[in-house]
């Protein structure tokens, strides 16, 4: 321990730093995660978990067993693709890491039992959000920027100008959901995500004093996940021309997938190329991001983190980990 009271810079310190000054780790592990209600989900290749401290101050663990689709036929692990079968199944487990953590937090009734939000209404939430960040950071944008499609009076400009406006749409929307006060503890456990998985990638021991000295800025972030399609997109759709404005806006839906597989590529190429400082110049914007979204969080909260992860490392098979690396990356 430091004079401060914090863990010491030791060997398994020895990593690149990150924009916020402290370290993350050099090499990369097949472990993601996701803050949740007063709690972490953490996810492996075949197991993941969610970690949930409850209103009386106990931690709840719950882990389930996860056969990933890429592990069952050869196409679902080819670029691109694998990286569509990532973001579907990031999607249905963090939505059912989000309701188990929620249910957590409700209250018992006057008979002793808490009634449990449904799975219906779960499963309108999860419609209602997907439509949203569909309209709001694709169809916006390209509705927007077909009223002034004549005036512009080129494709080249067009794309440029929706790229920027659907960026900037994106990018607003960080900076807004970051002042929500009610979101801060969410941003704490976000941060603490990040540290844990740095702990664990480093081999340090993963207790909340050594967690706390890294970075809570993590290369495989969603957040920059999300920044790289929002700037890819640019190119992607480039090709498309100036059709009528339906086309354009269908194009826009049905390039979400396309979008998502080559994002995935460029974060799993990231996230292994760490410790070059050109790899990080080019992902700075997404880790400066990251500072938005992600929360110094305090030691309980990384007890919370521990717990999720230390769920997925008991019945991690090590072997089985090594063989999945190359087809399996997952985002943090």
């Amino acid at each position: 321990m430091d004079a401060d009271g914090s863990a010491g810079a030791g060997p398994a310190l020895e990593a690149a730093r990150m924009p916020d000054g402290k370290p993350v780790a050099a090499s990369d592990a097949p472990i993601g995660g996701q803050a949740v209600l007063e709690g972490v989900m953490m996810r492996g290749v075949s197991t993941w978990a969610v970690a949930v401290r409850e209103p009386e101050g106990e931690v709840l663990v719950s882990s389930d067993p996860l056969v990933s689709w890429a592990r069952r036929h050869r196409i679902w692990r080819l670029p691109v693709i694998r990286g569509v079968v990532a973001l579907g199944e990031s999607l249905k487990i963090g939505f059912r890491a989000l309701a188990f953590s929620a249910n957590a937090q409700l209250e018992e009734g006057e008979e002793g039992e808490k009634e449990e939000i449904g799975g219906w209404m779960w499963g309108l939430t999860i419609a209602l959000s997907m439509a949203m960040a569909i309209g709001l950071f694709f169809v916006v944008p390209v509705s927007a920027t077909s009223l002034i499609k004549d005036w512009l009076g080129s494709a080249w400009l067009f794309w440029l100008v929706e790229g920027i406006l659907r960026t900037a749409i994106f990018i607003g929307y960080i900076v807004a959901i970051s002042r929500l006060p009610d979101l801060r503890r969410v941003f704490e456990y976000h941060g603490a995500e990040h540290k844990t998985i740095s702990c664990h990638e480093a081999g340090d021991r993963l207790v909340p004093e050594r967690a706390e000295a890294y970075s809570r800025l993590h290369p495989r972030c969603g957040t920059s996940f999300l920044l790289i399609v929002m700037v890819l997109a640019i190119f992607v759709f480039a090709p498309i021309g100036l059709p009528e404005w339906y086309w354009l806006v269908l194009s826009r839906i049905l390039g979400i997938p396309l979008l998502a597989g080559l994002s995935y590529e460029v974060i799993k190429w990231a996230g292994r190329n760490r410790r070059r400082r050109w790899v990080r110049a080019l992902m700075w914007p997404g880790l400066m991001l990251q500072n938005l979204t992600t929360r110094e969080p305090d030691r309980d909260q990384l007890a919370v983190a521990i717990a999720a992860l230390e769920a997925v490392l008991a019945v991690e098979n090590p072997a089985e980990t090594a063989d999945d690396r190359d087809a399996i990356e997952i985002v943090a």
